[in-house]
Parts: C-alpha cells; structure tokens; sequence
C-alpha cells in the first residue's frame, strides 16, 4: 500500500537510491505506516497501535507537527474507509499547527468541506466531491483502493453513497482482501436491503459476511 492520496506514507520516505541517504526516522516511519494501515484494514488492531505508535513516534523526534498531523489523518482516513466515523481526535490536538491542505483534508474526512476546500485537496479527491451525477463513476477514477474506499467512505457520511457507491466500495475491499471495510460495506447493504424487503439478498449478504468473519486468523 503505497499512497493515501497527498497524505501518503510515501512522504516520510522521500530521497531515491540515487541521491542523499534517507534519515533512518523516515524509513522508520514510512515503513510502520504502511504496516499499521495493512493491519488495520486487516482487521489486526493490536499490530496497527503498534505500528502506528513506531511511526508517530519517529516523526515526533523531529519535532515536526505538519508529520504527526498527516500521519494521524492517514489514520482517520483508513477508519473513514472502513466506516468507523469517529472524530478524528488525533488530528484535532494538532490541528492549530497544521497547515491548510491538512486542515482542509480533515474535514474532507468529517463530511464537511467547504467550497475554499477543494482547490487544497488532491485532484482524484476533489472530481469525488465535486461529483453530482454519478458519484460511482467519479469515485472509480481513482486508483489507489484505500484512497477509492476513502471517497466512498466520504460519500456515504455526507448521504451520497447510492447502490452503485456500496457495490464499487464492496468490491474494492474484496480484491484487496481487506476484511474490515469489507464488512463494514457488506453490512450496510445488507441493511439497506432489510429496509427495501429484499429478504432474499440480505440473507445473501450475511452470509458473504460470515465467510469474511471465518478467515480471521
């Protein structure tokens, strides 16, 4: 997992093979990113806090806010993938030090950007929020899964996640083996489902879940 929109763990990495050594604190923490989101979308919260608090704290050794801000909302973007749709708290300790592109991605991920907002978010982000039509297509234009389940995740939050949203969501979590999202997405259309009397398909649903759930290791 490589990227999370301009959030991504690859900006603690920085340098190439080429060029000046890399500080160990930004492979230290590039690397246990990567880790805790995999084991977040996972399903494996005791890894991700273990990971994650490696890499929080080699970014806080350099005293630098901007990084422990964009590392606690990459954070709160993996739960906004997965549909726990809490505050971002982490975040909100730092956030009167952080710049403007992360204070406007946060509240992207809450649901509420403004229209001041969207020139600071990345390009796929802002076709996504700026999507009336058909929020799916937009959505499906973007390439990396997290940063796709993301907007998904977002659409739903602001009440524009249509069927074709949920189905796009479900299947991007499933190609990545991703139980966590892929629950959280397969319960809301079962839910919807129940609500609309298809008993039949909800059923169906439930049991693609309870399949989910046996994998767990």
């Amino acid at each position: 997992m490589k990227s999370i929109l301009l959030l991504s763990a690859a900006l603690f990495l920085g340098g190439c093979a080429s060029g000046p050594a890399v500080p160990d604190w930004k492979m230290n923490a590039g690397s246990a990113m990567e880790r805790a989101i995999s084991a977040y979308m996972s399903g494996n919260d005791r890894i991700e806090i273990q990971e994650f608090a490696r890499a929080r704290s080699a970014m806080a050794s350099t005293g630098q806010v901007a990084l422990v801000a964009r590392a606690e909302l990459i954070r709160c973007a993996s739960r906004v993938a997965s549909l726990v749709l809490d505050d971002c708290t982490g975040f909100e300790k730092l956030s009167q030090d952080a710049a403007a592109p992360e204070r406007a991605y946060a509240r992207y991920l809450a649901g509420n950007a403004q229209p001041q907002d969207i020139a600071l978010l990345p390009p796929q982000q802002q076709r996504a929020l700026q999507a009336v039509s058909d929020p799916a297509a937009a959505i499906a234009g973007i390439s990396d899964p997290l940063s796709r389940l993301v907007a998904a995740g977002v659409l739903l939050r602001s009440g524009r996640a249509d069927p074709a949203v949920l189905t796009l969501a479900v299947d991007t979590a499933s190609a990545q083996g991703w139980r966590r999202p892929l629950l959280a997405w397969l319960g809301v259309q079962a839910m919807r489902a129940e609500q609309a009397g298809a008993e039949t398909e909800a059923q169906r649903l439930r049991r693609r879940m309870d399949l989910v759930q046996q994998s767990k290791p």
